[in-house]
């Protein structure tokens, strides 16, 4: 029987090595060794990594990709069917939840942005009356407000860790990606970088707060595998974009490295 070495089956299956050896130590793709210790892979293992980037595309977080695994390779086709049901009816009720916040915070951004249109440009400073944030800008040493994407703060903490099982996927491409690519770009430029755990830390003048959030918003219905968090700290924004280890490196072309 042919084998081959962990190259040789990233170049094959088209997955990075780096995530071959996570699979291995997450017990979903076992490897045999030579005795100087090199990993060894069988035909199978093709196989084996069609089906789990399957079913991570339907958002199948890994431990069940696990579970569903020892279905695949024990049991009939229909069990494999019984077994993955539910859990897709399951990533499906989350989805359309989801999307249902996202579309109710597009509006609340629309409507703040059409609020503002009409206000008249005093020349006197902000007072209540402008009424154009529904968080105020907090005043120095008080604690940052944080902008969650989603209509409640119980939602949100609902939703905190979905990122983490969603497909590392875009549905854009062609001009929609580059367009995409292009607005970001331009809505971080010249923004301070720094390393968070997952991800990466841009600070920004607070002036882009609207622009980022509609970005955010739009970017999370296309690619479900970022996590964005915007913290409001005086004149400054923070934003924070998470992703699982597969989307690092598209995180990292999106939206810089940390210097």
């Amino acid at each position: 029987m042919s084998t081959m070495r962990i190259s040789q089956l990233a170049a094959r299956s088209g997955v990075s090595a780096t995530t071959l050896r996570y699979y291995e130590g997450a017990g979903l793709l076992p490897a045999d060794r030579t005795p100087a210790g090199y990993r060894l892979y069988g035909e199978a293992a093709v196989e084996r990594l069609a089906f789990i980037g399957a079913a991570k595309r339907l958002g199948l977080p890994l431990e069940e990709i696990g579970e569903l695994l020892g279905v695949w390779e024990t049991g009939a086709c229909r069990d494999v069917k019984a077994d993955l049901r539910p859990r897709l009816a399951a990533r499906l009720a989350e989805a359309e939840a989801r999307s249902a916040e996202l579309a109710a915070f597009t509006a609340s951004l629309h409507i703040a942005l059409e609020h503002l249109d009409v206000l008249p440009d005093r020349a006197s400073p902000c007072d209540p009356e402008c009424g154009f944030l529904t968080t105020p800008t907090p005043a120095a040493g008080t604690r940052p407000v944080d902008v969650a994407l989603a209509p409640s703060r119980q939602a949100a903490e609902v939703e905190a860790e979905s990122w983490r099982m969603a497909p590392v996927a875009c549905s854009l491409n062609g001009d929609g990606l580059h367009e995409r690519t292009a607005q970001w770009r331009e809505a971080v430029a010249g923004a301070v970088r720094m390393s968070v755990p997952d991800g990466l830390r841009l600070t920004l003048p607070v002036d882009r707060t609207a622009r980022v959030a509609e970005l955010a918003a739009a970017e999370q219905q296309c690619c479900p595998f970022f996590d964005f968090r915007l913290h409001l700290d005086g004149a400054h924004l923070h934003l924070e974009v998470r992703a699982p280890a597969d989307g690092a490196e598209l995180l990292a072309d999106l939206f810089g490295r940390a210097a």
